[in-house]
């Protein structure tokens, strides 16, 4: 009750506050008839302010008029930016040619890598194609070392899978979404950041804290949207090649036709292998699976500002393969099966990860032609996953099948200020798991609709409330509520509140595939739920975020604090506390996690940019045995990132520097104290640091290539793999790592555009 109040008042207050002075516009394409393409995602801002804002999906924006700013700035990748020296409020119509059709290039002012929003609601983050530039970012799991919003860490001993974390809280609670399409989820939630690779993406949006309801129900700690290269704007030929010193190849190539003023399409093609075994440790595991996969993806783009009509089309093949295990298995002949079992105790443990993925997605968007701030969407997907797979003597196989439809109408109340979105999901899930003989197959289908109002008023206050209600045959009837406030206290500063519910089924095996690579047992706690015996997730996410731009010696900065409370009313624990077994249970008491972050990012000389950050996590959780810290989480972390450029050549040339320090303090590790003394681990891991760089040397606007290297510093851990030498054993365990595996390791590449 007290929070509809608040939401009331709220609606009030904002009622009351006086219309503003604003540019109005629409960006678009320039084209040979005259009729321009809108592009949406283009940034407009006041050249030396921190006003700017996007364009929507029909290429229009908004942005305060101040007498003090006189150049607007519209850029959008691939195109020409373009500066209008604009004395009064007024509505523009701005056509941008691309940038291949121009005999030299002017830049008004670069872009900045990473964007913090002013004006936004919600507390997100933009990291664009410049800022994954400065590292090798082979894929999507890797496109976050240099961005400290996002946490980092290797899951296992054997796979070298990373896993990230968002406000302490790891990635199945976060809603990972390609183009607000939902995908990282089900089976693909150990894997599937891997799965799409570094040079597909444009950009990436993080926003903290809970989502909003147009983009589902599940989103707990925030959401993670990738934005891929589009067809329209990419390089029409594009060739990326990397290689490391422990024996990594990958070849990207992007290969773009723009058909005609209303049709594009785009063929990329992935591809990565690792052959040669590393054993650095000397434990006779490898330290990074062999590898070997195959990406592939057409995307389709269409364009019609005559009808209104614009979309996008994806299809995609994948195949992955991955052997893990000791140096010496061979998988024709080491595999334990029934037909092969374990006779004399000679035995070479391994195992293999093959996965193959189909999956297809469509946008289609209309903007009535008649009310331009009228428009409607649709997205669908499907997806086909399945993962064949064995640990030694156990075996996991899962097939998932899932279908995703969503419809969004947008419109307005009153005027341009108020903003609704309304509209329908429709979900369908489609498991066949097998946990060695046992069968835990099931179906889920959700449907839903949602309603979220927006109001905006740059200069002083924006919000979104939103709400919907889902029915899940599995989960129930529920309803998710969200809201986020922005206000601006004086010039450059951002102060922000949100609240929201997300609830979630588990996929218990799919999250947790380390668990197979260990002699534990598995134990669920049947609490007469209906997704393995256990009931779903809920959780309640609070925020507070300030942001203050700020200009010292000439140079611009900016300092955000960020403080978030997540509290779970009903957890699947994963509990390792015992180390002969995990156990899954429903929680009984209470998970809290609490996160703060300060950062600082600052110009210092030209061309010269310093990010640094301070982050505090807080995670308890009541288990079995009582309230612990979460296991194998640095509570105290730093990061710093320091990069420079040389000044642009004519030609393009150009040499570029980055420099990338991660500090973890402490962690605490699961509990160990009941194996044998040559079995057990320290109560906590002592702290230590991660440094990486690279340096980029930019010949033409057509090749660059880059040296770069990871773990610096060459922190290793010394004992990855609990039990190596008796992996059948009953205290062989992969699961419990806490530093990095591999040494220093070096890299090079290059990038050629055509």
């Amino acid at each position: 009750m007290n929070k509809t109040i608040s939401f009331l008042i709220f609606l009030i207050l904002v009622q009351t506050v006086s219309a503003q002075d604003v540019v109005t516009g629409k960006v678009a394409e320039a084209t040979s008839n005259g009729d321009g393409l809108p592009l949406a995602g283009a940034s407009v801002y006041w050249l030396n302010s921190p006003l700017g804002a996007v364009t929507d999906v029909d290429g229009n924006f908004e942005i305060p008029f101040k007498k003090e700013y006189d150049h607007l700035i519209v850029s959008y990748i691939g195109f020409e930016s373009d500066t209008l020296v604009i004395k009064k409020p007024k509505s523009v119509n701005v056509f941008l040619k691309a940038s291949n059709e121009l005999d030299e290039v002017v830049v008004a002012q670069k872009k900045e890598p990473m964007q913090k929003a002013f004006y936004s609601p919600q507390n997100v983050v933009t990291v664009n194609s410049a800022e994954l530039l400065k590292a090798a970012c082979c894929n999507l799991a890797e496109s976050f070392e240099t961005n400290p919003s996002i946490d980092v860490n290797i899951s296992d001993g054997l796979t070298g899978t990373k896993q990230i974390q968002m406000l302490g809280l790891t990635s199945p609670y976060l809603l990972i979404t390609q183009e607000n399409i939902p995908m990282v989820r089900g089976a693909s939630q150990a894997f599937g950041l891997t799965f799409t690779p570094g040079t597909w993406i444009e950009s990436i949006q993080i926003s903290k804290g809970a989502g909003s309801v147009v983009n589902g129900y599940e989103s707990i700690s925030g959401q993670i949207n990738t934005e891929l290269v589009k067809p329209l704007t990419d390089q029409p030929i594009f060739v990326n090649g990397y290689a490391n010193q422990n024996g990594r190849y990958e070849i990207n190539t992007h290969l773009n036709t723009k058909l005609n003023d209303k049709w594009s399409t785009g063929l990329y093609i992935h591809g990565n292998k690792r052959t040669q075994k590393e054993d650095d440790n000397g434990d006779g595991f490898l330290d990074a699976p062999l590898a070997d996969q195959i990406n592939v993806m057409n995307r389709w783009q269409y364009q019609n500002p005559e009808t209104g009509f614009v979309s996008f089309f994806n299809v995609r093949f994948l195949n992955d393969e991955k052997q893990i295990g000791e140096v010496d298995f061979y998988p024709d002949t080491d595999r334990i099966t029934a037909s092969n079992p374990v006779l004399n105790g000679n035995e070479v443990w391994g195992g293999e990860i093959d996965t193959r993925r189909f999956d297809s997605s469509i946008k289609l968007g209309y903007v009535f032609p008649e009310l331009p701030f009228q428009s409607m969407g649709f997205q669908a997907s499907y997806s086909k996953h399945l993962q064949d797979s064995y640990f030694g003597l156990r075996s996991y196989d899962i097939d998932h099948e899932s279908i995703y439809t969503n419809f969004i109408f947008n419109s307005i109340i009153g005027d341009t200020r108020n903003k609704f979105k309304t509209g329908l999901t429709f979900a369908y899930d489609g498991y066949e798991e097998m946990v060695s003989t046992t069968d835990y197959g099931r179906s889920d289908r959700s449907a839903g609709a949602f309603f979220e109002y927006g109001y905006e008023n740059l200069e002083k206050l924006s919000l979104t409330a939103g709400l919907r209600i889902d029915t899940h045959n599995r989960v129930g009837t529920y309803i998710t509520p969200r809201f986020h406030l922005r206000y601006t206290p004086w010039e450059r500063a951002s102060l922000r509140g949100s609240f929201g519910r997300g609830k979630r089924a588990a996929n218990i095996f799919a999250e947790n595939q380390q668990l197979f690579a260990t002699s534990r047992n598995i134990n669920i706690l049947d609490s007469g739920g209906s997704i393995y015996g256990l009931k779903p997730e809920d959780a309640w996410n609070y925020g507070l975020s300030f942001l203050q731009g700020f200009t010292f010696l000439g140079k611009k900065g900016n300092v955000s604090l960020d403080y978030y409370r997540t509290d779970f009313r009903n957890q699947i624990v994963v509990d390792w506390e015992n180390p002969r077994e995990v156990s899954f249970y429903n929680l009984e008491g209470e998970s809290l996690g609490t996160s703060f972050q300060a950062e600082v990012d600052y110009e210092i000389l030209p061309r010269t940019h310093v990010r640094g950050a301070y982050k505090y996590y807080d995670v308890q959780v009541d288990y079995k045995g009582g309230r612990l810290q979460k296991p194998l989480q640095a509570q105290h972390r730093f990061f710093a990132n320091a990069s420079y450029e040389t000044r642009i050549k004519e030609n393009g040339a150009q040499w570029r520097f980055d420099y990338t320090l991660h500090s973890f303090g402490e962690q605490r590790l699961p509990n160990t104290a009941d194996n044998p003394v040559a079995y057990r681990l320290e109560e906590y891991a002592s702290p230590y640091n991660h440094m990486n760089a690279q340096i980029t040397k930019v010949f033409s606007n057509a090749f660059e290539v880059y040296l770069g290297g990871e773990n610096l510093s060459d922190v290793q851990q010394d004992n990855p793999i609990l039990g190596a030498d008796d992996p059948f054993g009953p205290y062989f365990d992969t699961s419990i790592v806490y530093r990095p595996i591999m040494g220093r390791m070096f890299y090079a590449g290059f990038r050629l555009k055509l």
